[in-house]
């Protein structure tokens, strides 16, 4: 069994927190109200990295901070989902679960479809790669 340097894990982790703390920010400076989860984690718990609110709509973020290319595993996504299904009770078109890509200086959003949730037909990995166009806005929500 190899052994896990702790060093290189709490690098890692610290990449996580930067990230979503940068994230909270960016997202008040467009409007929105927002905070970082603190005990988000690879749990089954259905917690996002951050959650956001800007007047009706409830946004639900994945954050992954990567330098060229960020994957989100089918399992992150469902947790998105299930966060905005079983404890955000508005109707699905104020719910955005949404993927977040921190890739140097640039982010990178992909808002997923609630009929893909719906239909079974999440993907068992997205992937965001720097040159990627995103479907989702923040200062148009």
């Amino acid at each position: 069994m190899r052994k896990v340097d702790g060093d290189v894990i709490r690098r890692w982790r610290r990449r996580g927190f930067y990230s979503e703390s940068v994230l909270v920010k960016l997202l008040q400076k467009h409007g929105y109200n927002a905070v970082r989860v603190p005990v988000s984690n690879p749990s089954a718990n259905p917690l996002p990295d951050v959650i956001a609110r800007r007047e009706l709509h409830v946004y639900a973020f994945e954050v992954k901070n990567a330098s060229y290319y960020a994957y989100f595993p089918k399992s992150q996504i469902e947790k998105l989902f299930r966060f905005l299904d079983e404890l955000v009770p508005i109707p699905n078109q104020y719910k955005h679960p949404v993927l977040a890509a921190h890739l140097g200086k640039k982010w990178i959003f992909r808002e997923i479809s609630w009929s893909a949730w719906e239909k079974g037909k999440l993907p068992e990995k997205a992937r965001i790669i720097k040159r990627d166009r995103g479907n989702f806005n923040l200062k148009t929500g």
